[in-house]
């Protein structure tokens, strides 16, 4: 993983740990990881940050969050 990519990633978790204080920050780390394993095998790299947060999104969602 490219260093920017993983500097946005980061970001990407500290958003969401924000967005979501009522979850533990171990959680979102975990759903964030999980989104991001999905794209580890992808030849273009330059959407993987934006297709994370989606993906962690849907899966927040999917949990009941807001």
């Amino acid at each position: 993983m490219r260093n920017d990519e993983a500097t946005q990633i980061q970001f990407i978790q500290e958003r969401l740990t924000q967005r979501h204080p009522e979850l533990p920050p171990g959680t979102i780390a975990a759903i964030v990881v999980r989104a991001r394993d999905v794209f580890a095998e992808a030849k273009v790299r330059k959407f993987i940050p934006l297709l994370v947060e989606r993906r962690a999104k849907i899966e927040l969602s999917a949990s009941g969050t807001r």
